[in-house]
């Protein structure tokens, strides 16, 4: 049966999506599991997976998930968490990593030993563009070519170089290192907190090292809007708010009948459209509150779950921070910021930001993106401006 995690506000199921990829009935049935036995909502995560909170059955969750293909293992399902370059083979990129996710979630499950990894290791499948390379995985490749990769480990390029061939054997190599390295230490979840962790794997690999190294820069900007397809076709990139997507609103996504990429970034890629049926999906769903307009400062906040789903929460802070984009307190990054950093603690109703921000119930800051963020922390008394 499907493993539910406890939250303040009642069972919560993840839901792993290699690659970040649903096919349409696939969300169908996500779609009517949300309505029917979780809260009405499907959780975007920030590794391109889903969950459904207040799950009232499990049995009967674990059978729809079951049918759809949505669960092939009960044993190794916390380790399949697989996040690629999630327009690689459609829009631009030096080599179309797509391939390459099924073939790495095929070894993970036929690899008995490899259900001991923590469920927090994260395989990273870039492209070249540097979308997610940026995330720093546990074990990744990154396209140097169009036939090679470079060998990420903890986030960083070991100087190791395999073919498109050999990538996913290399990578499952490095996943029996890390378990080699931790042994039976449970508190050693990611690779970058075992000493030296990194480079006693790419030794272990014993593979030939280069000297170059690749630098993983910023972030790319999150594929939002109308975006050309190289064979002519279109995606569109659509924002949710909050990462939380409606069943009502997934089920006229799957009604599209393409395939759909959730996103790192909590967002939705909808793919392989043509020109007039993509108007048709923008006219349908930009009122039903999907984000096409990358201006959008919804694109600029992100939460933790808050109040009720967290019991370390001090208040129900996605409540604030809609509140704060709807009375137009979330300003663009170009913006002259306020200067509530350094001040004592705001009322809610107070903070105005600009740029990217992240709100959090607690000090914890669960959700954090990575790179520069504004952080809005609530205290017993309001919240403060870090």
């Amino acid at each position: 049966m499907l493993r539910l995690h406890e939250a303040a506000d009642g069972p919560l199921a993840r839901v792993r999506l290699p690659g970040g990829r649903v096919e349409p009935g696939q969300l169908q049935v996500l779609a009517e599991a949300a309505r029917e036995v979780g809260d009405g909502n499907i959780e975007l995560t920030s590794r391109g997976n889903v969950q459904l909170r207040q799950v009232r059955d499990a049995e009967e969750l674990t059978g729809r998930l079951a049918a759809a293909g949505l669960l092939p293992s009960q044993t190794h399902e916390r380790v399949r968490n697989i996040v690629a370059s999630p327009l690689s083979g459609r829009i631009g990129g030096i080599a179309d990593v797509q391939a390459l996710v099924p073939a790495l979630d095929a070894g993970l499950l036929a690899a008995p030993r490899l259900a001991e990894l923590p469920g927090r290791v994260l395989f990273t499948l870039d492209d070249g563009r540097g979308d997610v390379s940026v995330l720093g995985g546990d074990i990744g490749v990154h396209a140097t070519g169009t036939e090679e990769f470079a060998l990420l480990l903890a986030g960083r390029d070991t100087g190791i170089r395999v073919s498109v061939a050999d990538a996913v054997d290399v990578m499952l190599a490095a996943a029996h290192g890390f378990l080699d390295l931790r042994g039976g230490d449970a508190g050693q979840w990611r690779l970058h907190e075992i000493d030296n962790g990194a480079e006693r794997v790419a030794e272990l690999l014993a593979l030939r090292r280069g000297t170059d190294r690749l630098v993983i820069g910023a972030s790319q900007d999150v594929p939002i809007g109308w975006l050309d397809q190289d064979d002519g076709l279109v995606s569109l990139g659509a924002g949710v708010r909050l990462g939380s997507l409606p069943a009502r609103t997934a089920e006229f996504i799957a009604a599209i009948e393409r395939p759909v990429f959730v996103t790192p970034w909590r967002s939705l890629v909808i793919t392989d459209l043509a020109e007039w049926a993509a108007e048709q999906v923008v006219r349908v769903l930009a009122p039903m509150d999907l984000i096409f307009d990358a201006n959008s400062p919804w694109l600029q906040v992100s939460a933790c779950a808050g109040r009720p789903g967290c019991a370390k929460s001090l208040t129900d802070v996605r409540a604030d921070v809609t509140a704060a984009v709807e009375s137009d307190r979330v300003h663009p990054a170009e913006a002259n910021q306020p200067m509530h950093q350094g001040m004592p603690v705001i009322d809610a109703d107070e903070v105005t930001v600009a740029g990217r921000q992240h709100w959090s119930g607690c000090d914890r800051r669960c959700g954090r993106p990575r790179g520069t963020v504004t952080d809005i922390v609530a205290t017993e008394t309001g919240y403060r401006i870090d």
